[in-house]
């Protein structure tokens, strides 16, 4: 067989089976075009004759080729917004310059693309307005106080506002809140007077606790100064009166007996001392031992 032989061969078989070939090259390009994989990241919004036909989830897809086609690919990951600075006045009149941050993520893609054309936009202008709004109601030590319940309060209203466009706001931060100078400086001078009075306060409430505790003192001393009198009369009433039932009971020579052993008590007292072996008394006080020491001869038998 010759090379011109084959070559008619070839071409007859062509001829023949031409529109088979067109109809595989068709059916696999067709093949091609109706399978979407979806990235994990992104949403696929489908369009069928220019109207929205469906949303394509990350994964899998098929869709009609010819009729369907993907118009719009959107980011799902969480977004942040540039810093934002607007001007606020508070309910006591200051001007505030405050810092604001939003992160949202888009859940919705086919209500973000067909109802809102700047999305970045239209958040920050609505941010702007609701800080601008939740400030006006504030006074600045509010402001600078509560910083938690305004982050909270823009977040809120933030997210009630962009539900329609199929945005979440995950995060909304008042990064800082800032003053001019003048403001800045009047409210250092209020501060260190505050400070000062503060001192002061303290100052008269340390002494006047002192005073509270040292009169305390004194009173807690005179009250145990008067327990302690208050024992000493209780123990000698208590004695004296010992000393009148004994009486009563044994007469005046049990009294006798008493100041008696009291003086022999004393005498040997004074004998025990160092340098006192000779003692010098007077001839009476010599005469009231002897009938003392006859006396407790007299109770000894």
């Amino acid at each position: 067989m010759t090379l011109d032989s084959f070559e008619d061969i070839l071409l007859q078989f062509v001829g023949s089976n031409i529109l088979l070939i067109v109809l595989a090259v068709f059916l696999v390009i067709a093949l091609l075009m109706a399978v979407r994989i979806v990235p994990q990241s992104e949403k696929f919004v489908v369009e069928r004759f220019g109207k929205l036909h469906s949303v394509l989830s990350p994964g899998f897809n098929v869709i009609v080729p010819i009729l369907d086609r993907v118009a719009h690919r959107i980011s799902i990951l969480e977004r942040q917004l540039p810093t934002m600075t607007q001007d606020a006045i508070t309910s006591d009149n200051v001007l505030v310059q405050v810092d604001t941050s939003v992160f949202y993520r888009i859940i919705e893609p086919e209500k973000t693309v067909y109802r809102i054309r700047d999305v970045d936009g239209a958040i920050a202008t609505t941010v702007a307005g609701i800080v601008r709004s939740e400030i006006g109601r504030m006074e600045l030590d509010q402001v600078q106080s509560n910083r938690s319940s305004l982050i909270e309060a823009t977040k809120q209203q933030l997210a009630n506002q962009v539900d329609d466009w199929g945005i979440e706001v995950t995060r909304a931060e008042i990064l800082d809140v800032n003053l001019d100078e003048a403001t800045r400086a009047a409210m250092l001078q209020q501060l260190n007077a505050e400070r000062a009075r503060r001192a002061q306060v303290t100052e008269a409430e340390g002494l006047k606790r002192s005073v509270e505790l040292k009169a305390d003192g004194e009173l807690y001393a005179a009250e145990q100064a008067a327990k302690a009198r208050k024992v000493q009369a209780e123990a000698e009433a208590y004695a004296t009166s010992v000393v009148a039932d004994a009486i009563n009971a044994h007469g005046l020579e049990a009294a006798q007996y008493q100041v008696a052993l009291k003086q022999v008590e004393s005498l040997n007292k004074l004998g025990e001392g160092n340098g006192s072996q000779t003692i010098v008394v007077p001839a009476n006080a010599l005469e009231a031992f002897g009938n003392a020491f006859k006396m407790l001869g007299g109770r000894s038998s």
